[in-house]
């Protein structure tokens, strides 16, 4: 069972990169995957709950989890460093699927939408967690979490719609190594509570 219900994830994956949520069907993902639509309904009961469980499996989510306990030990910059790289490496596999999404959020139904926000929200929610562990730890400045983890994240997204949609091909992402470590360093002078002291000496020190 668990075999079919991968495979049916990963037809739909397939269907739904190439034709969006509105133009692939559950006949062709059931025809995809080698088993009767009937079967696809066992196991997703709908055509939005199987585009909800897809984008759950494929998304940054449970990269994200498996990340956070292996840089937990890593200093702060390290740590945004990893995740940073390994959140434009999920884009950029997940890039025929992230612009035909974006192409087609204006017409999808409420319950569609409904369903990105609230994957969005917890991704938000994880990376909120790691940085309110740093600042129990004393580590960082005092600031809303979620906020932090939705500014941290929309920096690398902004840069991966950009080289997407603007960039040709034979220049997207040719500086991603530099271009990560910049945005960190910016988020980690703004939000490290070492850096934020350095600066306030650096300061008295020139009044």
């Amino acid at each position: 069972m668990r075999d079919t219900r991968e495979r049916i994830l990963e037809a739909s994956l397939s269907l739904f990169s190439k034709k969006g949520f509105l133009g692939a069907t559950t006949k062709e993902i059931a025809r995809k995957a080698g088993v009767a639509e009937l079967t696809l309904f066992r196991h997703f009961s709908s055509k939005e709950r199987l585009f909800e469980e897809m984008i759950a499996s494929y998304s940054f989510l449970p990269a994200l989890k498996g990340l956070l306990p292996e840089v937990r030990d890593l200093s702060y910059r390290n740590a945004l460093t990893q995740i940073a790289g390994r959140f434009l490496d999920r884009l950029t596999e997940r890039r025929d699927l992230i612009k035909i999404m974006h192409s087609e959020i204006p017409r999808y139904p409420a319950k569609m939408k409904e369903i990105q926000q609230n994957l969005v929200g917890e991704i938000v929610r994880t990376l909120a967690s790691y940085f309110r562990g740093m600042q129990e730890k004393g580590l960082l400045r005092e600031f809303d979490p979620e906020l932090g983890a939705r500014a941290f994240l929309a920096m690398f997204f902004q840069y991966f719609t950009m080289q997407e949609f603007m960039a040709g091909k034979k220049h997207r992402f040719e500086n991603k190594v530099g271009v990560i470590k910049e945005y960190v360093g910016i988020f980690v002078s703004g939000t490290s509570a070492a850096a934020i002291r350095r600066a306030a000496g650096n300061d008295e020190q020139t009044q």
